[in-house]
């Protein structure tokens, strides 16, 4: 078991997975507790990764993940074959980990390095499922940068592997994955349509948690298109179902959603901050720091839209904290730029420079385009309140520059868009052929058994007649041979009973021939 991205919506919301706490102490106490005592090294490297997989520490799960690791290369040493195996095995579980640490902090040249590393020892040892899931994260990783094309190869490789090891649940993450994509790109009947067939084999399965998951992503869909009433449709039953599990990650991020919609979409400000608040809740319950400074992030943004910044502020800055404790340069420099952002409407102008500057080495480091426009916008700002007019034009200027790649950026996701469709269309020609085939084949197949099994019964109609006939004769016969067995009793019985005649009449003839012999000798 090893750390993997689920899924994402168009909020580009990671959901690890959907723990139910008790549960999870328990497990957790369980395996701290098998691993103190006298088992083999192979037993010690599954509980350290079932402890990685479990634990939703974000501090804590990755010192298990390393312990696994240094174990791994050591029975990847092995003499024994299968311990050998086992150790490579552990090697590319513990790097898909690495990579999924560097990924969560935005590091993603790190994070891609990492699955690359993992997804060499995976092929080298046939690790199907593990590919499976490495192509899935690397698609994520090209994704986030970007990177379509790359993003759309790996996630197929993935789809595909997963269809070879039958693996439905992998299969449904998959097609939602791809309808993401499909959704950012603009194309929302595609994505849609993704979103549908991956929740359809998701109810076929069962799986609760991916079915939660794809009423998010269609719920997303429909809010990012201010379909309030649909979104919220989508949302609750999503809701109802997380509730239903006791998993208090999954709530957490329906309650979020819901919030925004209320926010973005109903301009709703008193049910949104009540959903935020909500949300903001039981994620500081369950631990998850990422969460946690995104829910004080997003309350923060709600208090300085009603320009309440003295309230903002304070929210900013706890989101900044933990920020700092996680080590996300993605969440630092958000965090970053919205304290300037409130540093610069109280003019507070050399604080709001600092966190503004701040924002944009991260944004350059991280090379986020929209990030370093609204870095260099707002310092254009700040310059200019504070008469620096040639720094301003400086800011100004790149300012234009990355809002122009931004607008570049669109174009090219409409070009995307069509290249998809063409993909997309291209690959349907494909399987509409394939299918033709198959149809034609199984028409001729049904002929050739409507045939056989028309053969087969005029045969057997035929057995049956000439059954018919056979047992007719064979009755005809036996009442023939009854009568003559009954005419040759009554002529043997008229012989026998003239024999019995004739022996009383030679009786009779004996009997007077010795009478007269008598008469003649007196």
């Amino acid at each position: 078991m090893v750390k993997e991205f689920k899924y994402f919506s168009i909020s580009l919301i990671f959901c690890l997975s959907n723990l139910i706490s008790v549960a999870q102490d328990k497990t957790v106490d369980s395996l701290v507790f098998v691993l103190k005592t006298n088992i083999s090294d192979t037993s010690k490297l599954s509980i350290l990764f079932q402890l990685a997989e479990t634990i939703n520490d974000e501090k804590v799960w990755p010192l298990y993940n390393e312990r696994g690791y240094e174990l791994a290369k050591k029975l990847a040493q092995s003499a024994d074959e299968k311990i050998r195996t086992k150790g490579k095995k552990g090697i590319g579980d513990a790097l898909n980990n690495f990579g999924f640490i560097a990924q969560n902090k935005g590091d993603l040249n790190k994070a891609l390095q990492y699955h690359l590393q993992s997804l060499k020892i995976r092929q080298a040892i046939g690790d199907k499922l593990g590919i499976a899931t490495t192509y899935n994260n690397l698609g994520l990783i090209y994704y986030t940068q970007g990177n379509i094309s790359k993003a759309v190869d790996h996630w197929n490789k993935s789809l595909q592997m997963e269809k070879e090891n039958g693996n439905k649940k992998g299969i449904a993450q998959m097609l939602n994955n791809i309808g993401s994509l499909y959704s950012n790109q603009g194309d929302i009947p595609k994505a849609l349509e993704y979103w549908d067939n991956s929740l359809k084999i998701r109810e076929s399965i069962g799986d609760k948690i991916g079915i939660a998951s794809s009423l998010n992503s269609i719920g997303y869909t429909y809010c990012s298109q201010g379909d309030a009433a649909k979104a919220l449709k989508y949302y609750t039953r999503s809701l109802k179902l997380n509730e239903e599990m006791g998993s208090k990650e999954g709530v957490a991020i329906i309650l979020h959603n819901i919030g925004y919609l209320y926010y973005k979409v109903n301009n709703d400000i008193p049910l949104a901050l009540d959903h935020f608040n909500r949300s903001l809740k039981l994620r500081e319950e369950i631990g998850y720091k990422t969460a946690i400074a995104s829910s004080l992030r997003m309350i923060g943004d709600v208090y300085f839209s009603q320009k309440k910044t003295t309230e903002a502020l304070d929210y900013f800055k706890k989101s900044l904290v933990i920020e700092r404790e996680t080590g996300s340069k993605d969440g630092l420099a958000e965090s970053f730029i919205n304290l300037g952002r409130v540093y610069f409407a109280q003019k507070k102008f050399s604080s709001a420079r600092y966190f503004s500057d701040s924002s944009l080495v991260l944004s350059k480091e991280l090379g986020f385009a929209e990030k370093i426009r609204n870095a260099e916008g707002l310092l254009t700002k700040i310059d200019s309140s504070n008469g620096n007019f040639k720094s301003a034009f400086a800011h100004y200027k790149q300012y234009i520059t990355k809002r122009d790649v931004i607008a570049n950026e669109e174009s090219r996701k409409a070009s995307i868009k069509s290249q998809l469709k063409y993909e997309y269309d291209k690959k349907e020609s494909v399987i509409k052929e394939q299918q033709e085939k198959e149809r034609a084949v199984a028409e001729e197949k049904n002929r050739f058994q409507q045939i056989v099994i028309g053969v087969a019964v005029l045969g057997l109609l035929l057995v049956i007649v000439f059954a018919a006939f056979v047992y007719r004769s064979l009755k005809i016969t036996n009442k023939q041979k009854h009568i003559i067995e009954e005419k040759q009793r009554e002529i043997l019985d008229s012989i026998h009973y003239a024999k019995k005649i004739q022996n009383a009449l030679m009786t009779n003839e004996n009997y007077i021939e010795r009478s007269l012999n008598k008469l003649n000798r007196s």
